[in-house]
């Protein structure tokens, strides 16, 4: 059963490490004139409200996008990210945050297309509202794993795939891996980034070791945390692990995520991961 909804969550700080990350991706692969090709496994419905209920319950945007709110002194990469934040609120207070498609929507252009995946029936209802008439893009009320792997490789030849599952389903991160690695057999220079949440470690550490093992080349990984590891039921940090990345993301992460954690982190905790798990 799917019980997972992302308005709970919409802005907190792994949304700020996942969007600044895939802002920067889209903005290296869209200086290419040729069409892209944007999948996202896990949409959501695209679009929250810091005014809802389950966003006030929470108020996770509180350690996430509001700190970085009109800012003067962002790195420039989170200043990328922050901007399609303000061109997605039309007023000047920050009332609405989008989700990754609205974010890549923005940003992408006339030749491209997009394919959005999402199975919670009430998230794909509202993303079909968000995003309805849109030629551009195509939806499917389907597992995004499918989706991904029977989409590769986009007729474009050029493919940014995001890959952003709730983890709600105990052996999500074994067939997140698994569908992974079926995906860039058959779209080896698709640039793909999947993230993770850090509840337990011991799981985090698995997954890296499987994608090691797996003989995908070209990988790095980015990890942003607001507390230590702990034991606790909870998610302290998360991650992007990223395939085929642009040769300028690594230098740009390097510049952004030491800011986030010391501006995000609690109580002095903050931290970051930049690894290459796999070199070209």
């Amino acid at each position: 059963m799917l019980s997972y909804r992302h308005s709970f969550h919409a802005g907190n700080f792994a949304d700020v490490l996942k969007h600044t990350v895939a802002a920067s991706i889209l903005d290296y692969m869209l200086k290419k004139d040729k069409p892209l090709c944007y999948l996202d496994t896990h949409s959501g419905c695209g679009a929250y409200s810091f005014q809802s209920s389950e966003a006030l319950k929470t108020k996770e945007f509180n350690n996430g996008i509001f700190p970085l709110w009109k800012r003067a002194d962002l790195p420039a990469p989170v200043a990328r990210y922050v901007e399609q934040v303000v061109e997605f609120n039309a007023q000047s207070k920050l009332m609405h945050y989008p989700g990754s498609p609205s974010i890549a929507r923005q940003m992408l252009r006339e030749t491209d297309r997009m394919f959005l995946f999402e199975l919670h029936p009430n998230e794909f209802t509202n993303m079909r509202e968000n995003f309805s008439g849109d030629r551009q893009i195509k939806m499917a009320k389907k597992d995004g794993l499918e989706g991904l792997v029977a989409n590769m490789p986009p007729k474009e030849r050029r493919g940014f795939i995001l890959i952003d599952p709730s983890y709600e389903i105990k052996n999500e991160y074994d067939l997140v891996v698994e569908s992974l690695i079926q995906a860039v057999r058959r779209f080896a220079t698709g640039t793909y980034a999947l993230w993770y949440p850090v509840v337990n470690r011991q799981v985090i550490n698995r997954m890296e070791r499987e994608l090691k093992k797996s003989g995908i080349k070209n990988m790095q990984l980015f990890e942003l945390g607001i507390q230590a590891d702990s034991a606790e039921r909870g998610m302290t940090s998360s991650g992007m692990i990223v395939i085929n990345p642009p040769w300028t993301l690594k230098k740009e992460m390097q510049e952004s995520l030491p800011f986030l954690a010391d501006t995000l982190g609690q109580d002095g905790q903050g931290f970051y991961r930049i690894e290459t798990l796999a070199a070209e």
